[in-house]
């Protein structure tokens, strides 16, 4: 029997994995699995999150939790950057050598369905889940994970970072996310990591100014001005058409090609000769 693939919804994505799982053994596996959950119900607590408004699903090493969008981002974000690491190192205070757990963490939001199988769990459908999965993969949060002290390591997807983290709510810094590129599978995308990049990571490439930021507009300031590139590849010729120039309190008078034509007192540099005296004629 198969059931009908529901309407796919909106829902925040918050998913977890655990460092290192598969290189444990049965009973340390057990008992990671076990305190995972104690944290994320402690996590989903701080933030507000009933059992009616959230859904999970146990991925063996981790965990998938779908929250309802009427929860706001910003508790989860603030409970992910408190609790969540409290949790974690009253934990591996106690625990053994064998069983420290550390977290990679991801949240990110989209429109998942289920599409549910008779005498099966699970069944979640989504593109939108889908690509958080590959930002959960990512090298850059294994490697900023297993580079940092902290017990876990939390990334953002795009859209959560523009519509929530970027306005500086009570508790979130944008100052402290940092945007890197993320290629998984064939897929590039961009994850915003909290705290500093890993070591050897840069951020994707500034986009180039826009035409309007080189020049102002045909009647603004700077109308028909060429780029700044364009005039430093032209040397140091200068040309002055009448009235009065002023290099550092001395005045160049009358019509001028470079410094011809006038008089010249002080001290004028242009280029790379400069030209001394006072009252000399240039």
């Amino acid at each position: 029997m198969t059931l009908v693939l529901t309407e796919p919804v909106n829902r925040t994505i918050l998913l977890l994995d655990i460092e290192d799982f598969s290189r444990r053994d049965d009973v340390a596996q057990a008992c990671l699995r076990r305190e995972l959950h104690n944290v994320v119900e402690d996590t989903l607590a701080e933030a507000g999150v009933e059992r009616n408004m959230q859904y999970r699903e146990d991925r063996g090493d981790g965990l998938i939790v779908l929250i309802s969008a009427d929860i706001p981002k910003t508790a989860l974000l603030r409970a992910l950057l408190t609790t969540t690491p409290d949790g974690l190192c009253q934990y591996n205070r106690l625990a053994s050598s064998s069983a420290q757990m550390r977290l990679r963490m991801v949240l990110a939001a989209g429109e998942v369905a289920f599409d549910r199988k008779h005498g099966t769990v699970g069944g979640l459908v989504g593109h939108d889940l889908n690509q958080s999965c590959r930002l959960l993969d990512a090298d850059v949060l294994r490697e900023a994970l297993a580079q940092r002290d902290a017990d876990c390591a939390l990334g953002v997807s795009t859209p959560v970072y523009q519509g929530v983290v970027r306005h500086g709510h009570r508790g979130l810094r944008p100052e402290e996310f940092h945007r890197a590129s993320v290629s998984v599978k064939k897929d590039r995308l961009e994850l915003w990591l909290h705290g500093p990049l890993p070591y050897g990571t840069t951020g994707p490439a500034q986009e180039p100014a826009s035409a309007e930021s080189e020049s102002t507009g045909a009647h603004g300031e700077g109308a028909g001005r060429p780029p700044a590139a364009e005039l430093a590849g032209r040397g140091a010729g200068t040309t002055f058409h009448g009235g009065t120039v002023s290099f550092g309190g001395s005045q160049v008078l009358g019509d001028q090609t470079g410094v011809s034509g006038g008089h010249v007192s002080g001290d004028v540099v242009m280029g790379n000769v400069q030209r001394e005296g006072r009252g000399e004629q240039a």
